[in-house]
């Protein structure tokens, strides 16, 4: 069943005012967003809550529709959201769709948006491949959003598509994920987020469909920030770490994609070390390959500082989440990782209201209890089955740069070469797979030369050619007129 709306929280008189007001200007300048009152507030958990939320709103519109998501599948659950969409827009309501040009190159085909645009709906495509941008397409539209008539709007970590809602009659589980269902003058923010991309794809929106926060009226008193991170301004990253190290008592944590920087896994394993309950929840198996060897070999650092890590024993854990103290949670579409804190463009909300913070304590211990902990035994990394048992203190022995990063690859090669540490079972994975592919650009270079000489020229003649045409432009671009100065 759904949660029930937060509308209210009660004051927290243990913090000193002074106290409180510094949290929260570190907060508003870390994460480049302010603390919004007077919301209201619905925690969704998975396909089944969010989807049919979703629907409900889409189906009630009578103004316009907001929706902006990184996957939106060609299957029977993508199809139900277009045709709903489609609906809307003949009923003379204004649709705008925003889906990523990388999310939805192989789940979908332009034949899918076509009863929407059919309809006079919009829709457009975030940064597709160019062949002027070579390197653009690593800029990713990763957020998830939905807004309705300027009164409601959803933030969460789910995409469209038949994998969120799993297939009974064969047995498949749904992925877990988590969102919220936003009432109250926030929304005017999720709208403005959804304003910044579309205008990065063609005309802005009108400024009169963009609403002040003051426009809407109060649903309750839940006091949160709508977290919008565009690339290389790391705001969510700031406040990530910001987080980790002023939380006192717990920090629990849910990522799909976990490969944190060296100073964030640092920061979790002072936060560990300090007496503070680290919690950290991630796939067992990942849809991204990859991902699972470069999470794993994190692991050991954070275990010996104390940190308490298990993985999903479901398909995939999707959920990108945190709850920290009681008094504090994130919802969202940022995983702890380089490509969500700097490349992409994320939307979150973190929440400040206890009641709140109970629910996402409470989702997190049902999560637990359906996952397999990660422990340390005779100096390997073993998985056994989650029993409750009283936190020890641990003596941190790992080094910063052992710590999960985004550049994991690079440390695990130099770490191995230099013998800086010592290497487990999942490195000694990435560094075969390594091998293995030097060996095979090698055994190449040495019988067929030209398969590797043709691709390093086609590839050099392209950025030549695209650095060449960028700074010819930038060159005859029309200077603006300097200035003059009065003596």
């Amino acid at each position: 069943m759904p949660q029930p709306e937060i509308a209210s929280s009660p004051a927290r008189s243990k913090v000193p005012r002074p106290e409180r007001l510094l949290a929260e200007q570190a907060f508003s300048r870390a994460a480049g967003a302010p603390l919004i009152a007077g919301n209201s507030l619905r925690l969704l958990r998975d396909a089944e809550e969010n989807y049919p939320a979703w629907l409900t709103a889409i189906r009630q519109a009578e103004h316009c529709i907001h929706f902006e998501n990184y996957i939106i599948q060609d299957d029977s659950i993508g199809r139900e959201f277009l045709a709903a969409l489609a609906e809307r827009a003949r009923a003379g309501v204004k649709v705008r769709l925003l889906y990523d040009w990388m999310g939805c190159f192989f789940p979908a085909s332009r034949r899918l948006f076509q009863p929407l645009l059919a309809a006079g709906g919009e829709v457009r495509v975030f940064n597709p491949a160019r062949l002027d941008s070579p390197f653009g397409w690593l800029t990713r539209d990763h957020r998830k959003s939905l807004t309705v008539d300027g009164q409601v709007g959803y933030v969460t970590g789910l995409c469209v598509s038949q994998r969120w809602a799993g297939n009974p009659v064969r047995d498949i589980p749904p992925w877990r994920d988590t969102g919220l269902e936003v009432r109250g003058p926030a929304v005017a923010d999720i709208i403005a987020a959804f304003a910044q991309t579309w205008s990065l794809c063609g005309p802005p929106l009108p400024p009169e469909e963009i609403p002040a926060g003051d426009s809407i009226e109060a649903t309750g008193t839940t006091m949160l920030r709508v977290i919008a991170s565009s690339p290389y301004t790391s705001g969510l990253y700031r406040l990530d770490q910001l987080i980790a190290a002023m939380a006192k008592e717990s920090l629990w944590l849910t990522d799909a994609y976990f490969v944190g920087t060296p100073a964030y896994s640092q920061a979790l394993c002072a936060a560990s070390l300090d007496g503070v309950d680290v919690r950290l929840l991630v796939p067992s198996s990942s849809d991204i390959a990859l991902i699972s060897p470069f999470s794993r070999a994190g692991y050991r650092p954070l275990l010996e500082a104390g940190v308490q890590v298990y993985e999903w024993n479901g398909p995939m854990i999707h959920a990108k989440t945190a709850v920290a103290d009681g008094r504090w949670a994130r919802v969202g579409s940022s995983n702890l990782n380089i490509a969500s804190w700097i490349s992409n463009y994320e939307l979150d909300v973190a929440v400040e209201d206890e009641a709140f913070a109970d629910q996402m304590e409470a989702m997190y211990l049902q999560d637990i209890e359906q996952a397999t902990e990660i422990v340390l035994h005779e100096k390997r990394v073993h998985l056994r089955e989650r029993r409750r048992r009283p936190r020890q203190p641990a003596r941190y022995r790992g080094k910063t740069t052992g710590v999960a990063t985004a550049m994991r690859l690079g440390n695990t090669v130099a770490a191995a070469m230099q013998q800086q540490r010592v290497l487990g079972a999942v490195e000694a994975a990435i560094l075969l797979i390594l091998g293995l592919l030097l060996l095979a650009v090698a055994m190449l270079g040495l019988y067929w030369p030209q398969l590797l000489a043709i691709p390093i020229v086609v590839i050099s003649l392209w950025l030549a050619v695209c650095l060449l045409a960028r700074a010819w432009r930038l060159r005859h671009r029309k200077r603006l007129p300097t200035p003059s100065h009065k003596e």
